[in-house]
């Protein structure tokens, strides 16, 4: 019974880290009535909590491990109540900086339940178990939407005070209901960072997800002050307009995370790159609210979905590594809400537009774009290497001049020949002598004929053995129909 709660807990857990995670950008029109901030150090109140809600995920994800996901959260959940409690009688900038620092723990949860969840459920379910936990996102939203209109009403010092009794509440939950039995994973830090770093699938994983999650954050944080000072709406219809674009974003996860169990996931994430390519540009031509808003609804559901299918392609290509690379992946997508709020802060300061900022959002998803491109062509070339390497036949790769280019690890086995001993010379050293030029007159014929030749032969082995080999040669052509090298692929059928 514990183990199936675990999916709809650590699901409320990341919400409520979520929560907190944004209190301050949540409440932050009605702290400045309050608390004097310089305009060019709001973006620097907000960023805040992201930095060290962003580095402690490498650290979270190894503990989850280590000690399992009930402890992490428990422990999360306790030091949260100092920084909420210092908040909520801050009075200066200083306050706010050094509250809002360590909210950042809040964020740091959720690297908790992505290394936790996967553990329960079986591999073709990972994306949709990990886009499920990635509801918890919608924690933002309910901060964002429900803190602004509690404020009103008991005055933002006493709505920070009310998340206190949250935090108690969900540390006592996961005291009583949290998992003692989780199976843990005790490999050392280090030697799980040593054995991934050197992998270029990581830095990919994390770019992405530095564009994907880092534009859910920066929205989150930078919409609400930022709708009421360009459009001049209302505090309440600001935090309700952040509100939907965290939900449609936050309710794709899922969806892609789906999506990622039944179609190739680089190919959707590629779509979702294009997506975010065309609106971050429409958003640099400083539209109406109207065309702002459908701009900023498809930023939404390609950042949901994006961030669902990075987190299928994790386990798939770290299953052992899951915890650290998690973290560090979360990381680097927590560093990317980041930056995009100082950046158009500091471009708006300067040229007083921020269509600039927006444009180089868009420039970064095309970058991304051409790297899913090329990541998903390098996985085809990687397939079809593991193919020719791991494949029971030997295999031997000629030019169109007869020189052998390539041979694989079964050619070796089989005829004794290493690759170094073989390319650059021709098959012919393998020769047993049996067959008659006729023989090969007529089968080369029949390859520059019809492409393709097959029967058995004998050949020589190295240590000078006789065997009979069934083998199959092929004609490879370029698309302008030229015969560009030979393949020949052969087993070894020699009668007892």
């Amino acid at each position: 019974m514990i183990k199936k709660l675990q999916l709809p807990l650590q699901t409320l857990n990341c919400m409520v880290g979520f929560m907190v995670w944004v209190l301050i950008s949540s409440l932050l029109p009605f702290i400045v009535e309050d608390i004097t901030i310089a305009p060019e150090r709001i973006a620097i109140v907000t960023a805040v909590p992201i930095v060290l809600g962003s580095v402690l995920r490498i650290p979270f994800g190894y503990y989850a491990n280590i000690i399992g996901a009930r402890l992490v959260f428990l422990i999360s959940f306790i030091l949260l109540l100092f920084p909420v409690f210092f908040i909520s009688s801050a009075s200066t900038f200083a306050d706010l900086i050094i509250g809002g620092t360590f909210l950042g723990i809040g964020g740091a949860v959720f690297s908790v339940g992505v290394t936790s969840l996967p553990k329960y459920f079986p591999k073709e379910r990972h994306g949709f178990v990990n886009g499920i936990y990635g509801i918890g996102n919608l924690g933002t939203a309910v901060s964002t939407f429900s803190a602004p209109v509690i404020a009103t009403q008991i005055g933002w010092e006493n709505t920070v005070r009310l998340y206190l009794v949250l935090l108690l509440f969900f540390a006592a939950l996961n005291f009583f209901l949290g998992d003692k039995q989780e199976v843990k994973v005790k490999t050392p830090l280090v030697e799980q960072l040593k054995s991934v770093y050197k992998n270029e699938k990581l830095w990919f994983f994390s770019l992405f997800y530095f564009i994907t999650f880092g534009v859910f954050v920066a929205f989150t944080i930078f919409l609400p002050n930022f709708l009421v000072t360009y459009f001049d709406i209302s505090k309440v219809d600001a935090g309700m307009r952040t509100a939907g674009f965290i939900v449609v974003a936050t309710f794709c996860r899922p969806l892609g995370g789906w999506l990622g169990d039944k179609f190739p996931p680089l190919n959707l994430l590629m779509v979702a790159f294009a997506g975010l390519t065309v609106s971050g540009a429409m958003l640099a031509f400083s539209p109406s609210i109207g065309l702002y808003t459908v701009a900023s609804m498809v930023i939404a559901v390609c950042a949901g979905t994006g961030n669902g299918l990075i987190f299928k392609l994790v386990p798939m290509y770290f299953n052992k590594q899951a915890g650290v690379v998690n973290g560090f992946v979360s990381m680097m997508g927590g560093l990317g809400g980041f930056f995009p709020p100082l950046l158009l802060s500091a471009v708006h300061s300067i040229t007083g537009s921020y269509s600039i900022g927006f444009m180089a959002f868009s420039q970064f998803a095309l970058a991304s774009l051409v790297l899913v491109v090329w990541l998903y062509y390098m996985d085809r070339l990687s397939i079809s290497g593991e193919v020719f390497n791991y494949t029971g036949q030997g295999i031997l790769v000629t030019n169109v001049d007869g020189t052998i280019e390539t041979v694989n690890p079964a050619f070796t086995k089989l005829t004794g020949y290493t690759e170094e001993d073989v390319v650059g010379r021709n098959p012919n050293i393998l020769s047993s002598g049996r067959q008659s030029k006729e023989f090969y007159t007529t089968m080369w014929g029949q390859i520059g004929r019809e492409g393709l030749w097959q029967g058995k032969l004998w050949n020589k082995r190295k240590n000078g053995e006789e065997y009979l080999e069934l083998i199959s040669i092929s004609a490879v052509k370029d698309d302008s129909g030229d015969v560009v090298r030979y393949v020949g692929t052969f087993t070894d059928v020699t009668p007892d």
